[in-house]
């Protein structure tokens, strides 16, 4: 009698439904397996990582990073910093103007090294969100110069190689835009004219409607390497089968990053390809590691927004992730046999063509709908009884190393990424018993490892009393810790006409309009600290550069930041260089609370002072009062805040804050 059969018998025999499952490569392979990704950008969702103090700050690029220790990722796409607001902050573009160039601002280059020193093979993607007003010409439109962007884009990937020894792998275009056909054509001339003829163009980071328009425009066609789309569902079109080009998910999940975000994932992950032949899926984003009141707050496949602390939390879609990453690389192969289980849940199998098998199962049950965008598809998932039976090149192997996951929504006591005992199979067959919201990995790669440091410190808020006085001569970021730009782009300068007391400080250096992808504010601004944050004091000294029409502010209880920055409220205290001061309940200007002569203008340095306690907010100008008792019935609670008036030069130094 045939094992098949007698498996059968005697599971009929002990009434245990049991389904039979064929991984088979004499059938021929499917599509190549280019990799599992994370995004840091789109935007600033890394900024309060590089603040981090050593060790914890390798400790959590390990987890990101690492092979064969945490989610092992395969690809690291980042944001081409435009200086405008991309849902949680603002990334410093390397040309301010179109006479300026510095391949050393941000953060973004420092943390592709980092994934570099970690795994010499990922993968690097570059894409950008929003543009310096000069590439668009003050249009709003990058196409309307292509040769302009184009330049602009390229000489993105020549710095990150020049000053920072990193290859580029793919540019994308503009993300989740109107795509443009000629500034494709002419971005694919314009590597191909400076020898980047190995950097591969993604199109569109949208929707798959520019699949269609490559059928009809061969020279587009020819121009894509990848088709890239957000948020697919799983699901893709025949369009982009009939292209035959790689199809990536180019940005997933935008989910909370808990046991319910995990399951999103972990379907996401097999059934991209299942339903939808994708074979690369990038998470939005990368690391929760920006305040956490902003957009999209506690997304991300780990958390590390306490630098202060150096508290972090490896949450579960980094162990999700693992599932896949560590078991199978880039220029492995999809089998064809893959699948749906017949009581729900879904199974991948993968080789490297060398007698290498990994197969990746999962069990989902949760009601997706309401942690993805679009919802996944829902199906009713039970417990029960696979059977695998292993042909072709795999039909010797004798046993199979388990990892395991089981997601738990309820009690959140799940269990994650175990390795348990070997599988045995006889002549071909193994047999799995299959609970709900379960993940295995059933592998012949035995290097797999969960990765392990003893705990960080414990969560803490943001300081209560906080200075800072900008004075380092060589800074290793172009930011000042814990400042998040909303809205512009706050620099270090070293201020040379000043050789004294404000030698180094903190400037605000976006001068027009960026190209936006969100919609900035019509001023610059950049918060810090404590959104739980009431009653305090902040002051803070103020250099207004522009004569006449310049202004700047410090704010308090400020309550909105990212795509919402246009809508932040508070209390925010205006200094004008016309010789006048406004307070005002809205970073737009429209609430006024007070306002009255200042005396102050342009080229000369003042202290502001503001306080902040119940419904009460006062202001002095260098130590004395200028206005007092301005009544503030809302918002309760935010972070501080300074900004300038429009887009224009400022200066600030000697920040500081106490809050009660």
């Amino acid at each position: 009698m045939h094992t098949h059969s007698l498996l059968y018998i005697i599971f009929c025999t002990l009434g245990v439904s049991a389904e039979f499952y064929v991984i088979d490569d004499r059938i021929g392979l499917g599509r190549e397996f280019d990799g599992i990704g994370g995004l840091s950008g789109g935007g600033a969702t890394s900024r309060l990582l590089v603040n981090y103090e050593e060790p914890y700050r390798s400790q959590i690029l390990d987890f990101l990073f690492k092979p064969n220790f945490g989610a092992s990722l395969h690809i690291l796409k980042v944001e081409i910093g435009g200086d405008a607001q991309t849902t949680d902050g603002t990334e410093p573009s390397h040309m301010h103007s179109k006479d300026d160039v510095d391949f050393y601002r941000g953060y973004e280059w420092w943390l592709m090294k980092e994934a570099k020193k970690r795994n010499p093979y990922i993968k690097l993607i570059g894409l950008p969100w929003a543009f310096p007003g000069w590439v668009g010409q003050q249009t709003q439109w990058p196409y309307f110069f292509p040769n302009i962007t184009a330049n602009y884009v390229v000489s993105w990937i020549i710095g990150a190689k020049q000053h920072h020894n990193l290859d580029i792998d793919y540019v994308g275009i503009w993300n989740e835009k109107e795509y443009d056909a000629t500034y494709i054509k002419v971005l694919r001339d314009t590597l191909d004219q400076n020898g980047l003829t190995d950097v591969g163009i993604i199109a569109a980071d949208g929707d798959w409607g520019i699949s269609k328009a490559m059928a009809q425009d061969p020279y587009l066609n020819d121009a894509i390497e990848v088709i890239g789309v957000h948020y697919p569902g799983t699901n893709t079109v025949k369009e982009a089968l009939w292209t035959e080009k790689k199809l990536w998910s180019s940005e997933d999940y935008s989910t909370f990053n808990d046991d319910i975000g995990a399951g999103c994932w972990a379907r996401i992950l097999n059934q991209n390809y299942l339903n939808g032949r994708m074979t690369s899926t990038i998470s939005w984003n990368l690391i929760a590691s920006y305040y956490e009141d902003l957009s999209f707050g506690g997304d991300g496949l780990m958390t590390a927004e306490q630098p202060w602390s150096g508290h972090y939390v490896v949450e579960s879609p980094i162990w999700i992730t693992a599932h896949t990453t560590q078991f199978a690389q880039p220029g492995w192969f999809y089998l064809q046999t893959v699948g749906n289980l017949t009581q729900g849940g879904s199974y991948v199998a993968l080789t490297d063509r060398r007698g290498n098998l990994t197969i990746v199962i999962e069990t989902m049950t949760h009601d997706h709908s309401q942690c993805i965008r679009p919802p996944l598809p829902q199906f009713d998932v039970s417990p029960q009884t696979v059977t695998f039976q292993l042909k072709g090149s795999f039909a010797h192997v004798t046993e199979l190393q388990v990892w395991y996951s089981k997601l738990d929504f309820e009690t959140k006591n799940a269990t994650l990424f175990q390795q348990r005992g070997p599988v045995k199979v006889y002549n071909g067959f193994f047999t799995l018993k299959l609970d709900v919201d379960e993940v295995y990995t059933i592998t012949t790669v035995i290097t797999g490892n969960r990765g392990f440091y003893k705990e960080p410190p414990k969560s803490s808020p943001f300081p209560k009393n906080y200075s800072d006085d900008f004075k380092i001569d060589n800074p290793p970021f172009s930011e000042a810790p814990y400042f998040a730009d909303q809205t512009g782009v706050f620099e270090y300068f070293r201020n040379v006409t000043d050789k004294g007391l404000h030698a180094f400080t903190l400037r605000q250096v976006i001068t027009e309009q960026p190209v936006t992808w969100a919609r900035d504010a019509d001023q610059t601004i950049s918060i810090i600290g404590d959104y739980n944050w009431t009653d305090l004091n902040v002051s803070c000294d103020v250099l207004i550069e522009t004569p006449n029409t310049g202004g700047v502010f410090l704010a308090a209880r400020v309550d909105q930041g990212g795509e919402s920055v246009r809508q932040a409220k508070g209390v925010f205290y205006w200094l004008y260089s016309n010789g006048t001061f406004k307070v005002t309940n809205d970073i737009s200007g429209h609430r006024v609370l007070a306002e009255g002569l200042s005396g102050t203008k342009a080229g000369i340095w003042y202290t502001l002072t503001l306080s902040v306690k119940g419904y009460f907010a006062s202001g002095m100008l260098n130590g004395y009062p200028l206005w007092k008792n301005a009544v503030v019935l809302e918002p309760k609670r935010g972070w501080a805040a300074l900004g300038t008036y429009s887009f224009e030069y400022a200066q600030f130094d000697n920040f500081n804050v106490n809050a009660d």
